[in-house]
């Protein structure tokens, strides 16, 4: 036979593949090895080619080696904090009461506004790296404090070099259908046209991988949202979109039938919804940081989304008002704790369904051919993952076959 040469090979490593029949397609005392950026071969040590070798070999004493986690719904470009609308939600105001009141989306434009771009990649990388430490490989990050073409810009820009400084996949989310700039006060229709104007610019450069709006009763219309997705669809740009969140609209069932990669919150989803995402291939992503912090009691249809098969992922929604969460595997803990999630669904969440909700199908699990992003951490079983509350648990982190730093 011949020799067999990769540029990576780990070994006596606990594998969570998230492939095949077994629970987290474990395989005890397993390999796995890489080469040019992908996973060339992976399975039990005792399977091991007898003439393999790699440029690089590393033991991992019975560690736990899982795909890189994907962080599919984040809003970490913003500048300052709101700190202290979490003082306001614990002495009784609501979401709703703070937004109108001038507070939440509206109070981190005019700090991202005033921020220039060095300044708000030098406020936003500690959160990304914080992401980064924890086993996110990959992240998604959206617009949506700009509200004007160039602090749109600006934020999609930021969200660039962050991929770029770090190393990792970065996915952008156009999102300037968040909430209404102070200039549009009385005329939602008139800023739906500015931003879908703004659209074809922004796409040109490269900036917008994917378009997200905030459909609800403080946020844009289904019709509004209607214009959006259309603007996208005819740049051959897939949607997004928060869905349900606060009330029922039908948002997750427009999600679908523009082919949406995902409708997310969804808490107020019903079945109407859940079966349009079923027939339509539309990720729901559960956001358990915003539940928890906004002490919510209206848990999205988790039975529903089982009983129809539609793929649940899990993300942090890292954003300054509402999930100031740094952790996607804290969100995995949460999604566990407050939506009765099992470990193995919120790790498949946070790495297959994830990426799928990203429109990314090189990832997400070991399996040969798919990108090397892999995280090894210092737990013997995956489970662990969602167990420890805090702790660092991930040792090391490989993008695409490369170790970082």
């Amino acid at each position: 036979m011949a020799t067999k040469r990769w540029d990576l090979l780990l070994t006596h490593a606990t594998l969570a593949t998230l492939d095949g029949d077994a629970p987290f397609g474990l395989v005890e005392d397993g390999a796995l090895a890489c080469a040019d950026g992908r996973i060339a071969w992976y399975g039990p040590m005792r399977a091991l080619p007898s003439r393999a070798s790699a440029a690089r070999i590393e033991d991992l004493q019975g560690r736990l080696l899982t795909p890189g986690l994907v962080d599919c719904h984040t809003h970490l470009v913003f500048a300052g904090n709101r700190a202290n609308e979490f003082d306001m939600r614990l002495n009784g105001a609501t979401y709703e009461q703070i937004a109108r009141a001038g507070g939440g989306i509206r109070s981190s434009v005019a700090a991202v506004r005033e921020a220039s771009e060095d300044e708000l990649l030098r406020q936003s990388l500690p959160r990304a790296r914080s992401l980064l430490r924890d086993g996110a490989t990959t992240l998604e990050i959206k617009s949506g404090y700009g509200l004007d073409f160039d602090n749109e810009r600006k934020m999609l820009r930021v969200a660039r070099r962050i991929g770029e400084v770090l190393g990792l996949t970065v996915r952008t989310t156009y999102l300037a259908a968040h909430a209404l700039p102070p200039e549009y006060r009385d005329d939602a229709d008139g800023y739906v046209e500015a931003l879908i104007d703004w659209l074809p610019a922004l796409h040109a450069e490269g900036l917008v991988d994917a378009v997200d709006a905030f459909c609800e009763s403080i946020g844009f219309s289904p019709e509004q949202t209607r214009r959006v997705f259309e603007a996208a669809r005819a740049l051959g740009v897939p949607v997004k979109l928060h869905a349900d969140q606060l009330s029922d609209l039908g948002g997750a069932a427009l999600a679908a039938e523009f082919d949406g990669l995902s409708a997310d919150h969804v808490e107020y989803t019903g079945e109407d919804g859940v079966r349009a995402m079923a027939a339509r291939g539309t990720v729901a992503v559960l956001l358990p940081g915003a539940f928890h912090v906004l002490r919510e009691t209206k848990l999205p249809p988790i039975a529903l989304l089982r009983e129809h098969g539609v793929p649940m992922a899990v993300a942090t929604d890292c954003n300054p008002g509402t999930s100031p969460l740094l952790s996607l595997r804290q969100a995995m803990q949460l999604a566990c704790t407050h939506f009765r999630l099992t470990p193995e669904e919120a790790l498949r969440g946070a790495t297959v369904n994830a990426a799928k909700a990203l429109g990314l199908v090189d990832r997400g699990a070991l399996r040969e051919g798919l990108r090397a992003d892999l995280a090894v951490w210092d737990v013997a079983h995956p489970a662990e993952l969602c167990y420890w509350l805090g702790g660092d648990l991930a040792s090391r982190l490989f993008v695409g076959g490369r170790p970082l730093p």
